[in-house]
């Protein structure tokens, strides 16, 4: 497979955006939603005594005939919803949508991305994380304590997800790109206790993507992201230890950062780009692409027609030179 099949693939995956939308279930949910769904952890959560939530599914589309725009929260049993391709070629992603700690995104930054990037052959994992402020014990860290977690079961699950478990990334956006990040740089620090004998596995992701992403949790990180996650008057050292760009080690894995110059939420220089620097005072392998245009949330749907929309082109072509990616149909 050369570069141009791997370039080729967005207009397939982009077709089905622009059909007319299905009608919500009372519940939230769609037909076309998968249904393969992997819980993560064998019963309560980790620090879940007492907490008792049923996951909301709110709308936001203001044209639900054409798109639809879901976000979840009340989330007391985070999961994992299995996107699987027409012809897989045996890569795997984690994907961590975003949502500012407060919400996580199901369409924008899950279901768009999950289907253009199965149009590749990769096999995507929806990460539905727990949320910092729904009383969780040990808050700041059940969105790793997820993360963690979730890429045990994948690696422990490969042959029957038929992927290759030494192709297994995680991407993440917003601050699923904090989550992301902190699963790249955190991937086997202690934040839980082992339930059973999948944590024993490795949680290191092999490759990452970070598209506009939360990466510090200083002056100039997103500060709804830091209120959510750290609360209101965090310690010095509690904002450097969830500050990624501090935690960059050697085993940090190959990465790729995309974002917009002219996001205004998020800001380049403190966020992405100081990933970027981090990563290449480690001598670590990454790539960065900075867009003009795009502003915060682009995703797939509102990017299209802006030179941002090519960051899912960028972003495969960057894993297919890398051995991750190897187009749809080849197999394992």
């Amino acid at each position: 497979m050369d570069r141009r099949t791997v370039l080729g693939l967005g207009a397939t995956a982009l077709t089905g955006l622009a059909a007319r939308a299905e009608n919500m279930k009372a519940d939230g949910t769609l037909s076309t939603d998968p249904t393969e769904i992997v819980p993560l952890w064998p019963g309560t959560p980790p620090g879940g005594e007492g907490v008792n939530l049923t996951a909301k599914i709110v709308e936001r589309s203001n044209d639900t005939d054409v798109f639809h725009d879901r976000y979840v929260t009340d989330i007391g049993t985070p999961l994992l919803t299995v996107f699987r391709p027409d012809k897989p070629d045996g890569s795997a992603l984690l994907l961590a949508p975003g949502g500012g700690y407060i919400r996580v995104v199901l369409d924008k930054e899950g279901v768009e991305a999950a289907r253009r990037l199965n149009a590749a052959g990769v096999t995507v994992f929806i990460l539905r994380y727990r949320l910092p402020g729904e009383g969780w014990a040990r808050a700041a860290d059940v969105p790793l304590q997820d993360a963690q977690r979730a890429m045990r079961l994948i690696r422990g699950g490969a042959a029957g997800f038929g992927i290759e478990a030494n192709r297994l990334g995680v991407i993440g956006f917003s601050a699923g790109g904090h989550v992301a990040a902190s699963l790249a740089t955190r991937q086997n620090e202690a934040v839980y206790d082992p339930v059973d004998e999948a944590d024993k596995l490795d949680a290191r992701p092999d490759f990452a993507g970070l598209v506009y992403p939360v990466i510090t949790m200083g002056e100039r990180t997103h500060p709804g992201s830091r209120l959510s996650l750290l609360g209101a008057d965090p310690s010095a050292d509690r904002i450097a230890a969830t500050s990624c760009e501090n935690r960059v080690t050697a085993k940090t894995p190959p990465s790729f950062i995309c974002l917009a110059a002219d996001d205004d939420v998020v800001p380049p220089m403190e966020n992405g780009l100081a990933m970027f620097h981090a990563m290449r005072a480690a001598k670590l392998p990454c790539e960065l692409h900075v867009f003009q245009q795009g502003g915060h949330g682009f995703g797939i749907r509102l990017a299209k027609g802006k030179p941002c929309s090519e960051w899912p082109d960028l972003f495969l072509h960057w894993g297919w030179a890398g051995g991750w990616f190897r187009g749809p149909g080849t197999g394992v």
